[in-house]
């Protein structure tokens, strides 16, 4: 019989407490499988892509939904990053850090706006900045947006996602917000990622990347 793994349930499950054991087994990272792929192409993964398919990494993994429960998640990245989101995505879901939903932006048809307005988050596609024609640190899997709806992307031209108004005064409370004081900011910027929050220019409260492995 094949050891239970997030590999054997469909992304979105949930996985009653009983059933975890070792929580190791549903941290996993591997090469895109082709499977994985075939939803990817023509997607996130474009014909003009310039980021080679063996640099990205699949991800499975567990986090807490806004319901409190167990979820399978799922996250592309590249793979200087991959061990860092896999450490990370672990250390949230031991320490109960809700994440709505993680799945592929494929599941999206890589539409940016639909999937953060949707609150999905996610690392890897291969587009542009919002509204410029440079490529996005997405485009090679550096990055990674964080409950995208409560932490939207401000610039002096508006906000995306467009449901994102409630969110976008930061000097409110309200839950999910990443600030200096949340976790997820903490455990990514001390493994050396960049905030989008400490940006000058524009001001990216989902975003965290790094550049240099």
């Amino acid at each position: 019989m094949k050891e239970n793994t997030t590999e054997n349930l469909p992304v979105g499950s949930l996985l009653p407490a009983e059933q975890i054991g070792d929580s190791g087994r549903w941290f996993t990272i591997q090469p895109i499988p082709e499977e994985v792929f075939q939803r990817m192409k023509g997607r996130s993964f474009r014909a003009d892509c310039t980021t080679p398919r063996e640099q990205l990494r699949y991800l499975r993994v567990l986090h807490r939904g806004f319901d409190g429960l167990t979820h399978v998640g799922e996250l592309v990245c590249h793979q200087v990053v991959a061990e860092d989101f896999l450490e990370v995505l672990r250390a949230l879901w031991e320490q109960e850090y809700p994440i709505e939903k993680l799945r592929l932006i494929d599941d999206y048809n890589a539409d940016d706006e639909a999937s953060m307005s949707d609150n999905n988050s996610s690392s890897f596609c291969f587009r542009t900045v919002a509204g410029k024609e440079e490529l996005s640190n997405h485009a090679t899997g550096r990055a990674i947006d964080i409950n995208p709806l409560y932490n939207p992307y401000l610039t002096d031209r508006g906000f995306t996602p467009l449901n994102a108004g409630p969110y976008v005064d930061r000097s409110r409370d309200f839950p999910y917000k990443i600030d200096e004081n949340d976790l997820c900011y903490r455990l990514l910027t001390e493994r050396g990622f960049e905030w989008g929050g400490h940006w000058s220019h524009a001001k990216d409260y989902q975003h965290f990347q790094r550049l240099a492995p």
